[in-house]
């Protein structure tokens, strides 16, 4: 199993690979979902990945975010120069930029991020119909559910052991874009989370998770069938980094990993210790914890001096073959070889007859297995050596330096992979058209006869089957929602689903990967959520590849960069309600103490902020409804709007649809979302 080592900067590139890492991520100066590491220019990222494939080790770049039309271009001049380096992969969230990628270096190995929000089987079998080799599953699965996945994936896994834990699961974050127009989804977020949110008896801090560690479980992993086991953490400091990977080292190839190992780890950075809640199905308020001033402190001169020592001089990792060859009057010759089948050869002065001392080859050993200070190590050595000569060591040592110097130049080549952009997805070819239909999703069933003439109205598939029966005599067009959390539901969701299909309903709502191929393999009409994070032209044109009947479009975009998207799927917006900022699957409701659970969660200034949970996972609402009731002649290009009802009363979820119909304004505290101030 690889152990990936995150780096954040060029500084980082030389810990990650001394301390013990197969595999560094890192991003370049744009679009990763690290904006605000150090990052790499492109003659930084050009001298790392020589440098790491000079030493066996493999690059990715994370070129993980979502992309809107207008970057499109620039996002694939990117990927050309890593492909012109070349990387050894793309790590990619956007589907829309897979499907560019694709045409664009068919011959490109690209990795799922988590960003994708992969937590089923059903997800890894999608991305691999789309080309991609690898998966990072989102990190809130446990080991049972990981197991489950790694026995039928189609594709290699790779699993989060180590670092900072999201409370959100990973790409369904809009807590930093809906607060402060920061987008986690675009490498932007602000942490939010680790202020003071809390409930009645909670912790304080119910949105801030401890540091993840599985360090210890790295050998059950790999027994599993994971690929890749990843290090969390490009935007923490260099010791960081090599404190991690020489403790998932020791992990791996011996079994444990030494106290005073880990213990250095956590001084260097922890959130009040380290936590395996998620992997353990242990999840609760023991999880949760901030980082504290002794964690802060804990990070002395003399920790990061004894860290340092990890990585003061090169690991001698990568094996090399040589053989000599001394004849009586003829130049001597030294062949290096590595296990990648490079060979050097390199000449040397003509021995000369010996005075005294012969060599031998005992003597001419040990000067060319004399490696130090380079990554090779001799794991064989041959000897051709006339009798009665000699040669200075001086000479031997010069030969050695010369055949290793040029194998490590000869070992950072590496052809480029082949890109050509033959056309970029047309954006900008919609009717410039405010949106024609309303449709509604409720958490219930008491729905007011006021919503029939919606064009669709989405419900939970967790209703009794007498109840949709019941809405469908009344004349509701139904839909029923497939949660966006599905962890350890996956065969649950499917048997449900064929069931309601039995009862007429071949309609859905999916808002992730796993609900699509779901959905697909029972041949329902899918409709897609904005979970499904759709931000540019592209990826509406996957869209409707994948079968999809229409989508929701991502909330992050404002409405005149919606008015210019282009494809042909019908396409709409969130226009009404109480948007999730959060898709989390540790409840913060469950870390109250108080004798009464309370479904609310409340910030420093006592804003409120409502939870509610939906199958594996709970959503936190924000705090203030969204309201485009007054709005709807500037919604241009959009063929529906939806009314997302979650804590809304009958009498309410009326009201509101009465506002949208005379295109009044609600009263009260509200927000336009980000259809006008947009993200970073």
């Amino acid at each position: 199993m690889e152990i990936l080592a995150p780096a954040g900067g060029a500084d980082t590139i030389e810990p990650a690979v001394r301390a013990g890492a197969d595999a560094v991520y890192l991003g370049a100066s744009a679009f990763s979902a690290r904006a605000s590491a150090k990052n790499f220019s492109r003659e930084e990222l050009k001298n790392a990945a020589e440098y790491c494939r000079q030493r066996g080790v493999k690059v990715y770049l994370a070129c993980n975010t979502l992309v809107r039309d207008d970057e499109i271009k620039r996002a694939l001049e990117v990927i050309e120069y890593a492909c012109s380096i070349p990387v050894d992969a793309i790590i990619i969230q956007d589907i829309g930029l897979v499907s560019a990628v694709r045409k664009a270096a068919p011959d490109m190995r690209l990795h799922a991020s988590t960003q994708m929000s992969v937590h089923t089987l059903s997800g890894v079998e999608l991305l691999a119909e789309e080309g991609f080799k690898r998966v990072v599953l989102s990190r809130e699965l446990s080991r049972s559910e990981i197991e489950e996945i790694a026995k039928k994936s189609p594709v290699e896994l790779e699993v989060f052991v180590h670092g900072a834990l999201c409370m959100s699961v990973s790409g369904q974050c809009y807590f930093s874009a809906m607060l402060g127009s920061r987008s986690g989804n675009r490498g932007a977020c602000a942490q939010p989370c680790r202020l003071p949110f809390s409930v009645r008896g909670g912790t304080g801090h119910d949105l801030s998770l401890k540091d993840q560690s599985l360090i210890g479980c790295l050998r059950e992993l790999e027994e599993m069938g994971i690929a890749s086991a990843k290090i969390e953490g490009r935007m923490k400091r260099p010791e960081y980094t090599a404190a991690a990977v020489a403790a998932c080292r020791q992990s791996l190839d011996e079994g444990r990993t030494s106290p005073e190992l880990l213990k250095k780890l956590e001084a260097v950075f922890s959130r009040s210790g380290f936590t395996d809640g998620y992997y353990k199905g242990t999840r609760g308020r023991e999880m949760f914890g901030i980082r504290s001033k002794e964690d802060v402190m804990s990070a002395t001169g003399k920790v990061l001096n004894s860290v340092h020592e990890l990585y003061k001089s090169e690991r001698q990792s990568v094996p090399i073959e040589s053989r000599l060859i001394i004849k009586e009057g003829k130049a001597s010759v030294l062949t290096v070889g590595d296990c990648d089948g490079r060979n050097v050869r390199v000449t040397g002065a003509v021995p000369e007859k010996a005075l005294k001392v012969e060599l031998t080859s005992e003597k001419c050993e040990s000067s060319i297995s004399k490696t130090g200070g380079t990554p090779f190590y001799t794991k064989s050595f041959m000897a051709e050596i006339d009798k009665g000569l000699s040669m200075p060591m001086t000479e031997l040592n010069s030969m050695r330096r010369r055949a290793l110097d040029e194998l490590l130049l000869q070992r950072g080549k590496k052809e480029p992979v082949s890109f050509s952009v033959t056309e970029l997805p047309q954006n900008d070819t919609r009717a410039k058209k405010p949106p024609k239909n309303y449709r509604a999703r409720f958490m219930h069933s008491d729905i007011s006869d006021a919503f029939l003439d919606c064009e669709l109205i989405y419900v939970p598939m967790t209703l009794e089957d007498s109840e949709y029966e019941r809405l469908m005599d009344r004349g509701f067009a139904l839909s029923v929602e497939i949660p966006r959390g599905m962890f350890g539901l996956e065969n649950k969701i499917y048997t449900r689903l064929r069931e309601i299909k039995k009862l007429g309903i071949n309609e859905v709502l999916a808002s992730n990967l796993g609900a699509v191929k779901i959905a697909r393999s029972l041949e329902m009409d899918i409709h897609g959520g904005f979970g499904l994070n759709l931000a540019n032209t592209a990826a509406i044109e996957w869209a409707e590849r994948a079968g999809l009947m229409d989508a929701e479009v991502s909330v992050e975009l404002t409405a005149a960069q919606i008015s210019k998207l282009g494809g042909r799927l019908p396409i709409g917006i969130v226009s009404s309600g109480r948007l999730p900022l959060m898709l989390t699957r540790n409840c913060p409701a469950d870390n109250s103490l108080s004798d009464k659970k309370e479904m609310m969660l409340r910030d420093r200034k006592e804003m409120e902020f409502p939870l509610q949970n939906y199958g594996a996972c709970t959503e936190i609402l924000n705090s203030v409804p969204l309201d485009l009731s007054d709005r709807r002649r500037e919604l241009l290009g959009v063929d529906f709007e939806v009314l997302r009802f979650s804590v809304e009363n009958p009498v309410e979820s009326g009201e509101i649809l009465e506002l949208f119909n005379s295109g009044k304004c609600r009263k009260g505290a509200y927000t336009r979302g980000l259809y006008y101030r947009g993200v970073e």
